[in-house]
């Protein structure tokens, strides 16, 4: 969930105090982790779902203030635009049963929210990119009314001196086109999958997090449209990466490495490369990490490390995994999970036997399965492959390994594994459902809304969807 702070405006005194504060933080962070003072709990798993507000026409609604009023939920919060809300579940252990579990879970917490929605006159919809979105929805007057927010916008601004942000994506379709806040960014509705890990395990996780995210995108794309143009199968990718573009190192990309001994290393790289955004002071002790979580907020690797705290107070380390989109069911989405939690502890086991694999590869696999879905040439181990032969041949096994080494058992495994394993067979993502239907309706925005909507709501797996 977004922090919030307490000011819109900052002078120079309030980013060197926050420079001086995150260098005390980032320390010690390195001492602590160094002397093992971090939890060693084993793997936790947790999600975030962004979402859309729609009205009788399959627009956006810009009312989450009267939607979270109404509601009264903690585990659901606003996002950047008006028309934007966010899902939470409460984390559980990795476990048998555990992902049955999360599906009811989440089940319970999106039919609520709907209802509340209908309530209001509206529908809460879970997609990757609004297919009914114009760029004219993206203003600041959609800008949900947190100081977090407009005060991002701000000084993104002046970081670019005020030139406005540019979008210029190349795929099927060309999309250019200039814009004058982040809220482009606000286009983009997200899935993000959390893994708590073992502190000294934890570098060994994001390295294989990293690996894993081309299969997972190349299976799992729902974003080819924006703003009635066909561009990647997942959009999301590109725009988010250029919606908050201050103009000097990348706030938004796929990292600039594996961590090589430590997740610190990470924090380090925080600190030294990336001018604080936002630099809120607060009154805390360094060992709260205050400074230093508020940086990273504003850093967005699409694998990001985090920092927490067990329910005893002691601080952990999670893997937050920032490429899946939102939809296109939740059962879809938890198959998505199971796959990447699968994975990921299958290459972690990997890493740390010793097996490398080139970043440079995983970060060009990775954009090749965002622009072409399951049809990406995926270069692995010195072979290409599509990226549909090597999911089932290969990352299908692999994920089955990894997730009985956390203790989930074959008859769970094989529940959501089979999901991907037939979303991959058939070639129907939520991308490509969404293209075919486009095609045979004359790219008609407002009918594959309410369409998508109403397979959504029956929640069965997207490769089962008729248009």
């Amino acid at each position: 969930m977004g922090q919030e702070i307490d000011h819109r405006h900052f002078n120079q005194a309030d980013y060197d105090l926050f420079s001086r504060q995150l260098g005390i933080e980032t320390a010690l962070l390195d001492n602590m982790f160094s002397s093992g003072q971090f939890s060693r709990k084993q793997a936790v798993g947790g999600f975030e779902i962004e979402g859309c507000l729609l009205d009788s026409n399959y627009r956006p609604a810009s009312i989450n203030k009267a939607f979270l009023e109404a509601f009264n939920n903690p585990l659901v919060t606003s996002e950047l635009a008006k028309f934007n809300i966010e899902l939470n579940n409460l984390p559980r252990p990795l476990k048998n049963g555990v992902f049955s579990q999360f599906e009811k879970d989440l089940q319970s917490v999106f039919k609520n929210a709907d209802q509340v929605a209908e309530s209001l006159q509206s529908r809460v919809l879970l997609t990757g990119i609004l297919q009914t979105l114009d760029p004219e929805d993206c203003c600041v007057e959609n800008m949900t009314e947190m100081k977090r927010y407009q005060a991002l916008n701000r000084v993104v601004v002046k970081a670019r001196n005020g030139r406005p942000l540019k979008l210029d994506i190349d795929g099927v379709d060309k999309l250019k086109m200039t814009h004058d806040s982040v809220m482009l960014e606000s286009a983009t509705t997200s899935f993000q999958v959390h893994m708590q890990t073992p502190w000294e395990d934890a570098h060994h996780y994001y390295n294989a997090a990293i690996i894993a995210s081309a299969p997972v995108m190349a299976v799992a794309g729902n974003s080819p449209f924006l703003f009635g143009k066909q561009l990647w199968h997942e959009t999301r990718i590109p725009v988010f990466e250029q919606s908050v573009d201050t103009g000097d190192k990348q706030r938004v990309s796929f990292g600039s490495g594996f961590a090589r001994q430590s997740i610190v290393e990470c924090f380090i790289e925080n600190q030294r490369d990336y001018s604080p955004l936002l630099p809120m002071s607060f009154d805390s002790k360094p060992e709260k990490f205050k400074h230093l979580c508020l940086h990273n907020g504003v850093i967005w690797r699409w694998n990001r490390p985090l920092v927490g705290f067990d329910e005893d107070g002691t601080p952990h380390v999670r893997i937050e995994h920032r490429i899946l989109p939102a939809g296109p069911t939740i059962v879809d989405m938890i198959a998505n999970a199971v796959f990447f939690y699968g994975l990921t502890q299958s290459y972690m086991k990997h890493q740390k036997a010793g097996c490398h694999f080139s970043f440079e590869q995983a970060r060009t696999n990775f954009y090749q399965a965002a622009k072409l879905g399951l049809q990406a040439d995926i270069d692995w181990r010195g072979r290409s492959l599509k990226a549909k032969k090597l999911i089932l041949d290969e990352m299908i096994p692999q994920a089955h390994a990894g997730l009985l080494d956390l203790g989930v058992d074959n008859a769970e495994i094989n529940l959501y594994l089979d999901i991907i394993s037939q979303r991959a067979e058939t070639g129907q993502t939520g991308a490509q459902w969404q293209i075919d239907h486009a095609t045979k309706n004359n790219g008609d925005r407002v009918d594959l809304c309410k369409t998508y909507l109403h397979h959504q709501h029956l929640d069965q797996p997207v490769h089962t969807w008729d248009h």
